[in-house]
């Protein structure tokens, strides 16, 4: 009767230890692909709209949203599409406007864009209407608004607006909407309409190969701050600088290492509670085994092979709550990924869903950390079998 009670405790323990382990494990894999997916996402979208770096004007008595103009005829143009590691270069210019429709009016920034821009991102964000394309021979008169200017003057694709330009002569200029965007981003969804940049030309009278500044697109994210180096001290001259856009926008960045800490704070909290309750787990099954470990000794086995055998059974336990962990984890990062059941307020995590993003070297470090950290923390507590003396532990019940 007292074995049956000893091996139903037993068998107790050790599937809490499994619960405990699977579920910090499946915690751990979840909250790191959803950190990562978040960054991934957001930085995509920012990075998206305006490019990894920015090349304009030194002047300092210029802001973003009017830059000083400079020439795209300059050698820095031609010689930054020939380096290895630049997807694209493209032109851009800025102007402050106002648009009108009936009695209702709303401060907008027009990004002109020319026939080198990249539309490869705003296709994925277009919620009605078409990208337009620009010619160099002609300006067209489209215009692409975003989500929330269109809500705040109720405008519609194909509809004809008005915008005023204050300078030293107001003028206007009508545009037909082709387009309406949302990226989620109120930075940008809030103050941006994207038009040919040939109308920010003619208004500001500059000359043709006047632009605002150059965009620079990267094959790969990673090499931002080695590239931009290289492009301010090696390839422009004094009166141009680059931006990151890490530098241009470090509100959203700052927000994203953020959840590097998060997530750090949560793996440890997690290794944590798998470790503790192993160690617990162990140090219950060595008393409840007090008889054997006693018996083994009397037969000649000594500490260090009793200990093994803890340590390998330990093993067995957290190899069974990982295969469990991994099954929950990737089920659910699977299920989100796909149904996208969990949303989100956009206006505050500038996304709409939970976004989820699959590095199986992430999975792998994972199982394999949590492996590893659970194992030789119970190395010490196995020790407890060094205590045991054989004659006491025989007659101990």
């Amino acid at each position: 009767m007292a074995l049956g009670k000893q091996k139903s405790f037993s068998s107790l323990i050790i599937k809490i230890a499994i619960a405990a382990i699977a579920l910090s494990l499946a915690v751990m894999l979840i909250s790191t692909a959803m950190v990562i997916g978040f960054k991934k996402e957001i930085s995509r979208k920012v990075f998206g709209f305006n490019g990894h770096i920015n090349i304009t004007s030194f002047d300092a008595n210029s802001s973003f949203e009017d830059l000083a103009p400079i020439s795209k005829d300059d050698n820095f143009y031609a010689y930054l599409d020939t380096l290895d590691g630049i997807k694209n270069v493209q032109v851009f210019a800025h102007k402050i406007g106002v648009l009108k429709k009936d009695e209702s009016i709303e401060g907008i920034v027009l990004k002109g864009v020319g026939s080198d821009f990249d539309w490869s991102y705003f296709q994925d964000y277009l919620v009605e209407g078409q990208a337009f394309e620009v010619q160099d021979s002609t300006r067209i008169n489209d215009i692409l608004v975003s989500r929330y200017t269109a809500d705040r003057l109720q405008l519609e694709v194909n509809e004809e607006i008005l915008i005023y330009f204050v300078q030293q002569r107001i003028r206007y200029r009508k545009f037909k909407v082709v387009g309406i965007y949302k990226t989620g981003l109120e930075e940008f969804d809030e103050r941006f309409a994207l038009v040919d940049i040939g109308h920010i030309q003619r208004l500001n009278k500059w000359a043709k190969d006047q632009v605002g500044g150059c965009t620079v697109i990267l094959d790969n994210p990673d090499d931002l701050e080695k590239m931009n180096e290289y492009i301010y001290y090696q390839v422009l001259g004094p009166e141009l600088r680059s931006t990151t856009m890490k530098q241009a926008n470090p509100g959203i960045f700052e927000w994203l290492e953020l959840q590097n800490m998060n997530e750090i704070i949560i793996l440890t909290l997690m290794v944590i509670v798998a470790t503790i309750n192993m160690v617990s787990a162990l140090l219950i099954l060595i008393l409840e085994r007090t008889n054997m470990i006693g018996i083994l000794k009397a037969l000649g086995a000594n500490n260090q092979s009793i200990r093994w055998i803890f340590l390998y059974n330990a093993a067995y336990i957290i190899g069974i709550g990982l295969i469990i962990g991994n099954i929950i984890g990737l089920g659910f990062c699977a299920t989100q990924y796909y149904f996208e059941f969990i949303t989100l307020p956009e206006e505050s995590y500038y996304l709409s869903v939970a976004p989820i993003d699959f590095n199986w070297l992430n999975v792998l470090l994972i199982n394999l950390g949590t492996f590893l950290i659970s194992l030789l923390a119970l190395i010490i507590p196995s020790y407890l079998v060094s205590f045991i003396d054989p004659i006491k532990a025989i007659r101990f019940e």
